[in-house]
């Protein structure tokens, strides 16, 4: 079964695509199920070694608005394997169609692809979410090494976000909602609050499954409940917590960051090493650190995973340099944890990135980047945004609803709880016990 989900970004739409495929890989169907990411925005028919056929992927240098929505149509009925994507709303107001292009291409994916709204409730955020968004240039983050360069001057120095934009933002979300009802016929909506919390749950009950002899989960594949991988996935990364509650212990650590410039096939090369370096491999940061690896090493970083360094990028980017390893500098329940998990983890991120390599999936799973209360940490005008929104949800009442700060902030301290392996701390406990 082909799935398509509608988003207006920055409601973890990249996550659950990225999951459902990765979930439906672990069951069997008659056909590859392979994501596509955007449909809109570039994909290439090619000859899939793994699968013997003809399959859709994304390409480098193939990116961008130069099909148009009939030509997507015919390389989706092109292709004899199933596809889980997503259609930005976004990009659909960028590629500037006509409606009567539009109509055909909405009624094409209503007969064939299963179709999930993605939502918010809080709305507020999601507006936060996007203003930094514009900001930063980053709707997602991938690796540890990515999220640092991308966000710490953010807790560093904070940001003034303009009023303006998120306004904008919250029209655009209210133009999402419209597109929707108008278009699609959805036959399931994800709310981000109320089904990231129990993704798999959300998933598993998907229709899709139905046909299953039995469901699969995260740890039936990967030997770690997903709750506990993703915590993985972001407590590597985890700056916020140095910023809210190591306030004293953060502060050392800007004063003692360096800003290192770097060529971006450098750049590049020494992410993809990150993405499969196993839990015994050396932490590198340059491309001469790589080269005195261990030739064991670098054999099968070229040979297993295919990574080679491409020295015609020569554009020059800039990456923070820590004083150590984020790891070391984390809380004690922060490390414990992920020395607890850490080998598991790394085994499931080598299986997922066998799935990019084999064209199965575009990339790995994102990284979350920030809590609603790091967010209010970096945004130095927060109180003032909020009382933007709720003038703006007056008069959108059909929208959402006005927010308080104290609401808000138990929203926050729900979420930093769950973010956080000290506060599941007992939870964990109780699952050494049983293992």
């Amino acid at each position: 079964m082909n799935v398509l989900i509608l988003t207006p970004d920055a409601v973890g739409s990249t996550l659950l695509q990225r999951l459902i495929t990765i979930y439906m890989q672990f069951h069997s169907y008659d056909r590859p199920v392979i994501n596509l990411h955007e449909l809109t925005n570039g994909l290439v028919k090619y000859q899939n070694e793994k699968f013997n056929q003809a399959v859709l992927g994304k390409k480098d240098g193939a990116w961008g608005y130069h099909q148009s929505l009939e030509e997507i149509v015919e390389l989706l009925s092109s292709v004899g394997h199933y596809k889980t994507s997503r259609l930005a709303h976004y990009h659909i107001r960028g590629r500037q169609d006509t409606m009567a292009d539009q109509i055909p291409f909405y009624q094409y994916l209503n007969d064939n692809f299963y179709i999930i709204s993605c939502r918010r409730h809080n709305i507020f955020e999601h507006a936060l979410s996007w203003c930094l968004n514009k900001v930063t240039k980053k709707l997602n983050v991938y690796t540890v090494r990515e999220k640092i360069d991308s966000f710490f001057t953010l807790y560093k120095n904070g940001i003034d976000l303009d009023p303006n934009s998120l306004v904008q933002t919250l029209n655009a979300y209210k133009d999402y909602v419209v597109w929707c009802n108008n278009h699609f016929n959805v036959a399931s909506y994800f709310y981000y609050e109320e089904h990231l919390p129990r993704i798999e749950s959300y998933i598993l009950n998907l229709p899709i499954f139905a046909q299953q002899n039995q469901l699969l989960s995260w740890k039936d594949n990967f030997d770690i409940e997903f709750d506990q991988w993703n915590l993985c996935h972001y407590v590597s990364s985890d700056l916020g917590i140095l910023a809210l509650e190591q306030p004293e212990k953060f502060a050392k650590l800007a004063l003692d960051t360096k800003e290192i410039t770097i060529s971006q096939g450098d750049w590049d090369f020494l992410n993809s090493y990150k993405n499969v370096r196993h839990s015994g491999w050396p932490e590198i940061s340059s491309l001469q650190e790589y080269n005195n690896l261990p030739e064991s090493i670098k054999n099968e970083v070229e040979t297993k995973y295919h990574i080679k360094h491409n020295k015609n990028q020569n554009e020059i980017v800039s990456y923070i340099k820590l004083p150590q390893p984020l790891a070391e500098l984390l809380p004690q329940d922060h490390q414990n944890f992920l020395k607890r998990y850490q080998a598991t983890y790394n085994n499931s991120m080598q299986k997922i990135q066998q799935m990019t390599e084999d064209g199965i999936l575009v990339n790995n799973p994102p990284i979350k980047k920030q809590t609603l209360a790091e967010k209010k940490h970096i945004i130095k005008n927060y109180n003032h945004l909020l009382e933007v929104y709720n003038q703006w949800i007056l008069a959108n009442p059909e929208i959402g609803s006005p927010l308080d700060s104290l609401v808000l902030e138990q929203f926050a301290q729900v979420e930093q709880d769950r973010w956080n392996p000290a506060k599941t701390k007992t939870a964990l406990s109780v699952q050494q016990k049983n293992d």
